[in-house]
């Protein structure tokens, strides 16, 4: 058995305790190795991105059958986790798209989801009006309705993932952790009590924080950005927002997403649109008026039954955009066993199971890499290809 105490050394230090840090330390353990795992705030903490109440979890994406068959695997991923901890991380809320006549990404959404066997359907707008009856759609408006996707309970299940971890064998602990100052193979990196953190293998899952850790060669290349939260309250006794009777929704015409009422905690619609640059350590994390306002005039054409609602909660969090939305999961050029593991960019909360397992083949040399997801695709200017 593993013994780092003895050993004075980790297998791998993973850094960052979001998604896909805390998969990746987990997946590793599974495979036998050493596992320290370490943030600056802790799991899920207010700050990251994998904070929060939910996110969704589908499979459509387009043309990318990359991405819809990573969401397959994950999918039954966090439902055996869900099962084993008999926690709550899932809501089967069902996923509905909402496509415009002769809009192209919804089409190429819709032959992937055939190709991949994921249970679907198409339904016209008159079909989605009597069957959901809390939208106001425009007749030339079609969609397609996942039935087995939903919502995932974002902090919840990554702090269940990093509990699990624990009991499998991983240590975590809370500290900073100085980067690599040197090229070449890094034996050790110093941690912000001071202690010298030995390992085989290092890889920063930091989030929002990789271009500040690697400044040199990320510091253009990740574009946090500030992204907004809003739940409004349902009218009392009225249950046609619940998880029951309302799907997660997702409006890329309009820029637009949503979920019902989950955990009574109000109706969630967000803008779908990058925010300002944030830094994620010292941003004030307060909702602008010009973000409840657009959201509130939304909901006055899609949600009619929610125009007086009241604001209930919000919050601010942050994207961690790559230039082309891909992910970058890579090793440093300049540090052979050191890896990065990042670029969520707005959709990859999902894929924490799969990046964990893509990790695991990388290191292991059990699996062939993902041309996208390497640095050199990653540019300094913004072009988003991944919806």
């Amino acid at each position: 058995m593993y013994d780092p105490a003895a050993m004075n050394t980790w297998d791998v230090a993973v850094v960052g305790a979001g998604c896909f840090g805390a998969w990746t330390a987990l997946s590793l353990c599974r495979e036998g190795l050493g596992v320290l795992l370490v943030d600056r705030y802790g799991p899920a903490n207010a700050r990251a991105s994998s904070a929060g109440e939910s996110r969704i979890i589908r499979m459509g994406y387009g043309p990318d059958e990359l991405y819809t068959r990573m969401s397959q695997r994950s999918l039954a991923a966090w439902q055996r986790l869900a099962e084993k901890t008999r926690e709550l991380l899932f809501h089967e809320t069902g996923v509905l798209w909402l496509g415009r006549a002769g809009d192209r990404y919804t089409l190429d959404t819709l032959s992937v989801l055939a190709r991949a066997g994921v249970t679907h359907e198409r339904l016209d707008a008159e079909e989605m009006q009597a069957r959901y009856p809390q939208f106001s759609l425009d007749d030339h408006m079609w969609g397609i309705f996942e039935p087995g996707s939903g919502a995932l309970m974002a902090r919840r299940a990554v702090q269940v993932v990093v509990r699990v971890a624990v009991e499998a064998g991983v240590e975590y602990r809370t500290a900073d952790i100085a980067p690599p100052v040197s090229r070449g193979r890094v034996r050790a990196l110093r941690a912000s009590d001071s202690e010298e953190i030995r390992a085989g293998t290092f890889v920063f899952a930091c989030g929002a924080w990789l271009r500040k850790v690697f400044p040199e060669l990320l510091g253009k290349r990740i574009f946090p950005t500030r992204q907004e939260e809003l739940f409004f309250g349902p009218p009392s006794g009225h249950g046609r927002f619940t998880s029951g009777r309302m799907p997660t929704w997702i409006d890329f015409g309009a820029e637009m997403y949503g979920m019902p009422d989950l955990d009574a905690h109000g109706v969630k619609i967000c803008t779908d649109r990058d925010g300002e640059p944030i830094d994620p350590d010292s941003a004030e994390r307060l909702v602008s008026a010009a973000s409840v306002e657009r959201v509130r005039a939304f909901i006055v054409r899609r949600f009619p039954v929610l125009a007086t609602a009241p604001l209930v909660d919000a919050r601010v969090c942050q994207y961690e955009n790559t230039s082309n939305s891909d992910f970058l999961i890579d090793r440093h050029p300049d540090h052979d066993n050191v890896w990065i593991v990042g670029g969520g960019s707005g959709h990859g909360f999902k894929h924490g199971p799969a990046v964990g397992e893509y990790v695991v083949a990388q290191l292991l040399g059990s699996g062939m890499p993902e041309p996208r997801f390497g640095i050199a695709t990653k540019g300094i200017v913004k072009k988003r290809a991944v919806f």
